[in-house]
């Protein structure tokens, strides 16, 4: 079943008085959305007894949550930085299996000096590392999403995340949208631009795979470098458009997790995706 849902906290949130990450769950319930994703990005620093009161929570709301990966991972780094990498993985994994996540999100990798067919080459080579220290782990029944970036310089466009997948049945792509659009220029345009983007992965991952792909969705500003600054559904100048995201899907017979990161209008936006889903 495909499922809607916020990355992190609306403004709306904060502005009814709540702070918890346990009042999340009921929030996002109460709004008619079915999922959440919580973010690791400056580091995982929430203690284990936190991430069961958590975990908790969103069970009894019947939310589900997946959790995404600190930002400063770089899987085409050096040595000392990969190990980092490896350990941030790692510990979004055992936290958020302990919150009830089932997927874990992450930034793949950063160009640096390198070529780029050097940098994406170590990354795939450094994936190969990381499945087995997630089999060793006993993280084998969770699912690790490398995701779409949307800088130039970054490692992750739909291609190189496709092939990223090819390691291990325990990588399923996140194809953020809105990064896509940036890095292109404002490639997704019509619902063929999308379907165009999802029957490329479909043939390269198969369907079983993609049918519960993840996917961030926001309208992006960008530049020649790429992604500038996350914006509103209410933005009228940049896109993706979430109508013809919401068509693609559903005539290709995808159940996606969406995960919308409007800036501070996530659950509302969020919201607007899945009504249009439902009723077209």
């Amino acid at each position: 079943m495909i499922k809607f849902g916020p990355s992190g906290n609306s403004q709306s949130f904060f502005d009814a008085g709540l702070k918890h990450s346990e009042d999340s769950a009921a929030f996002v319930k109460n709004m008619g959305l079915d999922c959440f994703e919580y973010s690791f990005g400056r580091g995982v620093n929430m203690g284990d007894a936190k991430a069961l009161s958590v975990g908790d929570a969103f069970r009894r709301a019947g939310v589900e949550i997946s959790v995404h990966a600190p930002y400063f991972i770089n899987l085409a780094g050096e040595s000392d930085g990969v190990e980092k990498s490896f350990d941030y993985i790692l510990s979004s994994a055992r936290t958020g299996k302990l919150m009830g996540a089932n997927r874990v999100v992450f930034h793949p990798a950063s160009q640096g000096k390198l070529e780029r067919g050097e940098a994406v080459s170590r990354c795939k080579q450094n994936l190969e590392i990381l499945t087995e220290k997630i089999y060793e782990h006993g993280f084998d029944d969770m699912l690790f999403c490398p995701e779409t970036m949307g800088k130039q310089r970054q490692i992750g466009t739909a291609e190189e995340i496709a092939e990223f997948c090819k390691t291990d049945k325990v990588f399923v792509p996140c194809i953020d949208f809105g990064h896509v659009n940036a890095r292109e220029g404002g490639s997704l345009k019509s619902t063929e631009d999308f379907k165009r983007l999802l029957s490329f992965m479909i043939s390269e991952l198969g369907f079983e795979r993609m049918e519960r792909f993840h996917t961030h969705f926001s309208k992006i500003q960008y530049a020649a470098g790429g992604e500038v600054r996350h914006l509103t559904f209410e933005d009228e100048i940049y896109g993706p458009d979430y109508r013809q995201f919401a068509l693609a899907v559903k005539s290709l017979g995808l159940k996606p997790y969406v995960i919308c990161e409007s800036a501070g209008t996530q659950a509302e936006d969020a919201l607007k995706i899945k009504e249009f889903y439902e009723k077209n």
